[in-house]
């Protein structure tokens, strides 16, 4: 009995030093597809991560990008897939950027249709369209704000996604979709659908890899390190392109170091922005 006793001890002493050196930390990225893709992108990403740090990420998203932030602001995690923190008041949370994926600038758009009969952003006065969510910066507040600019009331629909707002203008539900351009590119070649694009904005860089301030700064060099590498070590490399593949990116993506200049246009907007984007 004694030697089973000294035998749990040992045990419980193994998995309390095992807990300390492997901390574990909430990962939540924007919902740029629907919760099934988006986890089935992300979720071999962060085990890669997770394994070549010795740091868990543990993924935490809802059911649309609003409820998804809604984690981030109520400060539920840790490291964050994201470009909704660089409005003034978000700024003062104190997240930090590590990094960004290498992929080409994104622009804010508003498509329609390939086949419809609409050609002109005035068209689009008084109709209805859909936007992924309210949250959605690139894909929402660009594209609604230079419609406000120009005088052009539309009736705004969220789809929860941006998938599903695709979805929404395709069945003729909306007329026309606001989203940026990667994930219009990636719908039209995922699915074998036609738009268009009647605006584009100015470039973006795309979404940020950000950290919590809770987070010590051993264990955000050790995930940095794995996100940035990921895409020199052959098996991170092909993780990457199944991933990529799986939401039909046209290139595979990785990740590399960035910081907040990188996303100072990001910032510019609000000075500027309609009251109601900010």
């Amino acid at each position: 009995m004694r030697r089973l006793f000294l035998s749990c001890i040992a045990t419980l002493a193994f998995s309390s030093s095992f807990a300390e050196e492997a901390p574990t930390y909430r990962f939540s990225p924007v919902n740029q597809w629907d919760i099934n893709k988006t986890a089935a992108y992300w979720n071999p990403i962060i085990n890669y991560v997770s394994e070549k740090s010795g740091v868990n990420l543990q993924l935490k998203i809802g059911r649309t990008s609003a409820d998804t932030t809604s984690y981030v602001l109520a400060q539920e995690v840790e490291f964050v897939f994201t470009n909704h923190l660089f409005s003034p008041e978000r700024d003062k949370l104190g997240w930090r950027v590590f990094g960004r994926r290498q992929m080409p600038a994104l622009r804010g758009q508003i498509a329609v249709p390939a086949d419809s009969g609409i050609t002109a952003l005035e068209q689009l006065k008084g109709e209805e369209m859909a936007f992924a969510g309210p949250e959605a910066f690139i894909g929402y507040k660009v594209p609604h704000a230079h419609l406000l600019n120009k005088g052009i009331d539309i009736k705004v629909v969220f789809g929860g996604n941006q998938n599903a707002a695709f979805a929404q203008m395709f069945a003729g539900k909306v007329k026309a979709v606001g989203s940026n351009s990667q994930l219009i590119e990636g719908y039209a070649s995922r699915e074998k659908k036609a738009f268009r694009v009647l605006w584009s904005s100015d470039e973006y860089n795309d979404l940020a890899l950000m950290v919590s301030g809770k987070v010590p700064d051993k264990d955000l060099k050790a995930v940095a390190s794995a996100f940035h590498g990921m895409h020199l070590d052959p098996k991170g490399k092909g993780i990457l392109h199944q991933a990529s593949v799986s939401v039909g990116l046209g290139e595979d993506a990785y990740f590399i170091p960035a910081n907040a200049g990188d996303y100072a246009n990001y910032r510019k907007f609000y000075q500027s922005a309609p009251a109601s984007l900010r």
